[in-house]
């Protein structure tokens, strides 16, 4: 068994697991750990616990320290540099009239090096804004162009159900969302209900889609007649969460049934995201790497 440690590097940031040390941490302990990046100030979001050695597929690195005074002094003279290269990357945006929006800002921890986040319609030339950006800021430079999914989680709010964005409270990844979801799901096809503040189909699709195309597979069709006790009936209506199917009789007569009088509960499902009827809605990163030292 090898014993973790769960480290959030940034708020709504993926959680990334380090070796303790032999250090007693726990959630909200903040802390000094190494990335591919450098090193940079996290915070435990989950406790030392053990995982079996065969679940390890990536080399575990171990956390270097517990944050100390000094090492929250540097990280508040990061949050003032990180306001300055903001506002002085939006003055070179400007200058240079460039088409892109700058978003957010990544400043590692020792200095090494900042990654600008921005958005823009198409790709954007940007190579004399980077060679201005290092020049001015003294450090490496990095420019990535996102999505608009990726936009809203960094920048973050409410969603239409008044709750914060899942994306930004913690989703670690975005995964395809497909009209098709919405159509199994029986929700109004309007792109203002079905739609997050990213203008993208709301990721909170995919949560019970398994649950809607499981029920979908153990039950009739909406308007497949079956043979019942009572006589043959038309399928009028599903009932997903409580696992039921109202019929209706020809004489008009409307009763229900069980789920579980149409045979035992299929097997989990997978969701195939590759449906040739999905129109798959998602952002993939582009990255337009642009260093330099």
């Amino acid at each position: 068994m090898t014993v973790v440690v769960g480290v959030s590097i940034k708020k709504g940031s993926k959680v990334a697991y380090f070796d303790p040390d032999r250090l007693s941490l726990r959630t909200g302990d903040e802390v000094i750990v190494p990335t591919i990046k450098g090193v940079e100030y996290g915070v435990v979001t989950s406790p030392p616990r053990e995982i079996p050695d065969s679940s390890m597929n990536w080399e575990l690195k171990k956390v270097v320290r517990r944050a100390t005074d000094r090492d929250r002094q540097q990280k508040e003279r990061n949050e003032i540099r990180r306001d300055r290269a903001f506002r002085k990357c939006q003055e070179l945006i400007v200058k240079h009239q460039l088409p892109m929006k700058l978003i957010d800002i990544d400043y590692v921890f020792d200095g090494s090096s900042i990654t600008f986040f921005f958005t823009a319609e198409g790709r954007v030339d940007f190579r004399a804004l980077v060679r201005d950006l290092a020049s001015a800021l003294k450090t490496r430079i990095e420019l990535r162009q996102i999505g608009v999914r990726d936009e809203a989680k960094m920048i973050g709010g409410l969603g239409p159900c008044g709750r914060t964005l899942c994306c930004a409270l913690f989703l670690d990844e975005f995964h395809p969302i497909s009209i098709r979801m919405a159509k199994e799901q029986h929700l109004p096809l309007n792109p203002a209900k079905i739609s997050g503040v990213c203008g993208r189909l709301m990721c909170c699709l995919r949560y019970e889609q398994d649950s809607y195309r499981r029920f979908m597979l153990w039950v009739p069709a909406v308007g497949e007649r079956v043979v019942t006790e009572r006589g043959e009936a038309r399928v009028i209506l599903h009932d997903v969460m409580g696992e039921s199917v109202s019929l209706e009789l020809e004489s008009g007569e409307k009763f229900t049934l069980p789920a579980s009088h149409f045979g035992p509960e299929p097997a989990e499902v997978e969701i195939d995201i590759e449906e040739a009827e999905d129109e798959i809605v998602e952002d993939s990163d582009i990255e337009l790497g642009e260093e330099l030292d």
